[in-house]
């Protein structure tokens, strides 16, 4: 999923800066953070389900971070199996780990070719 985000922002037009985050220090951290070329910065938690309906494999530690900064720019991007890329607000997180994704109304899907100019527009405002 990484690959995919990665290549689609080269295509995207945008020079938002990446970073791919792995921490064990602390648990939860989303997948990437954007820095948008105004300095804005957004997290992206990365997810493939094969299903457009199933649970979320979300771990507590994820939902807890995403549930506490619930009002900053936090996104769940989930490739499902059809390929459509959905996008959460963060904020939903609980409920798609509990409920799945028919539970949640997605901010956007996007379903190939991908509108990579509007998916960042979306997840890394400038």
């Amino acid at each position: 999923m990484w690959r995919l985000i990665s290549d689609g922002l080269k295509r995207s037009g945008r020079r938002i800066e990446t970073t791919r985050l792995e921490s064990w220090a602390i648990p939860g951290v989303p997948d990437v953070l954007l820095c948008s070329e105004s300095g804005v910065f957004s997290f992206l938690e990365l997810k493939v389900s094969e299903s457009t309906t199933g649970k979320l494999n979300l771990s507590p530690h994820q939902c807890a971070w995403l549930s506490r900064h619930a009002s900053g720019p936090a996104f769940i991007v989930v490739r499902d199996g059809s390929l459509d890329i959905s996008v959460f607000a963060g904020s939903n997180a609980v409920d798609l780990r509990m409920d799945g994704l028919a539970a949640v109304p997605p901010l956007a899907v996007f379903e190939e070719p991908y509108d990579w100019p509007e998916f960042f527009r979306l997840t890394s405002p400038v």
